[in-house]
């Protein structure tokens, strides 16, 4: 796929969805570094169900670590691999308050020394909650990429780099959420909706359906 229809894509994805975000609720980076912990293997649906009584309760390092690993799974028990979870949030905010000052720092190194934090959960939060031009791939996004030929790769890290090369400048920063939303309401894994998506004509994709 050569620069001229990325950048169509891109524009078009843009201009039917401005400001994209993610589908999580948060308000502080801390909030969205465990809604993404909790959204591993889950559907953001039911974190957002669980984090909805989680964060009034506790939203901070020290509140959760108060809860303690039996109290926090009180309100996460609904979520797959909770008790993993569990354990690794604990650990993660008993990390933050003894190195980072309780803050979740900006910084991939970090993040990623942090327990049940991959590179995808970093770039998730390294991208929404501070700005930078990352690129979170997940499922979705692997899917849709090889899907309609914007950057093809066999493993997560390749399509990563091939995105964060080709991915205009102007819309990296919104670029992977633009992505997860096409590859989760359009472009989606059994049966791409090829008949009402916006790109269709730019997608190299050779087995197009007519929904």
């Amino acid at each position: 796929m050569n620069q001229r229809k990325r950048r169509e894509i891109f524009q078009r994805l843009r201009e039917n969805n401005p400001n994209p975000t993610t589908e999580l609720h948060y308000n502080s980076a801390f909030e969205l570094l465990v809604a993404v912990i909790l959204s591993a293997q889950a559907t953001d649906v039911g974190v957002n169900k669980a984090t909805a009584k989680l964060f009034p309760v506790a939203s901070t390092p020290r509140a959760i670590l108060n809860l303690g690993e039996e109290g926090l799974k009180e309100y996460i028990k609904t979520i797959g691999l909770y008790n993993g979870k569990a354990k690794n949030i604990i650990a993660t905010c008993r990390i933050l308050l003894e190195q980072h000052g309780g803050e979740v720092p900006d910084d991939r190194k970090a993040l990623e020394a942090l327990p049940g934090v991959g590179r995808k959960t970093a770039n998730v939060v390294l991208n929404t909650a501070f700005g930078h031009p990352t690129m979170a791939v997940d499922t979705h996004i692997f899917r849709v990429s090889n899907r309609i030929g914007i950057a093809r790769g066999k493993t997560v890290l390749e399509v990563e780099k091939k995105l964060l090369r080709h991915v205009p400048k102007e819309f990296l920063h919104d670029a992977h959420h633009w992505l997860i939303l096409h590859g989760r309401y359009t472009c989606i894994a059994r049966k791409p909706r090829c008949g009402s998506c916006i790109i269709e004509n730019l997608c190299e994709f050779k087995d197009k359906t007519d929904d």
